[in-house]
């Protein structure tokens, strides 16, 4: 009896997974997360420590910092930082946001980038069980609750992908 109510109850998220599908027009995948712990290396050894000498800031650490940092030499104007934004924004179209549960399970879904956080919620409320259980979303480190459901998923910082928590009110 408890494999066929696993059946039920496993046709049953396919069934809700599908009609997110159909309704919302993206690719849904539900995987298990592994914990933290198990997802160390149990044969880890001390050995893999590095010299000290390699933490030594040398003339070649120098010179290569100095190379990244000469575009951000010169000063820019709002128009040209707007103008540089707005191609970042173009770049980055697609957003593959991850939804981790308590129960160390994950929703993920691709976003365009100008969706809201909104769109998001309106996802997890389709995919979870109960959905008339009040929940809020939020990232961390640090911990930060996401209010603003009206901010697109790039103003968010979420591009190229983010992972997002689940928690119940």
């Amino acid at each position: 009896i408890d494999l066929l109510d696993f059946l039920f109850c496993f046709s049953d998220i396919l069934i809700k997974l599908a009609a997110a599908r159909e309704k919302y027009g993206r690719d849904i995948r539900v995987f298990e997360t592994p914990l933290a712990a198990s997802s160390t290396p149990a044969n880890a050894s001390s050995s893999d420590d590095v010299a000290d000498d390699f933490y030594e800031f040398t003339a070649e650490d120098y010179y290569r910092l100095m190379a990244s940092k000469k575009e951000d030499k010169y000063l820019k104007t709002k128009k040209i930082r707007d103008a540089e934004d707005d191609a970042r924004r173009a770049k980055a179209s697609r957003v593959t946001m991850r939804v981790r549960f308590p129960d160390n399970h994950t929703v993920e879904a691709s976003f365009h980038s100008s969706e809201t956080i909104q769109s998001l919620v309106d996802l997890v409320s389709q995919v979870i069980a109960r959905p008339e259980v009040p929940f809020h979303l939020y990232t961390a480190p640090p911990k930060k609750r996401m209010n603003d459901l009206s901010q697109d998923l790039y103003s968010a910082g979420f591009v190229p992908g983010a992972i997002v928590y689940f928690a119940t009110n």
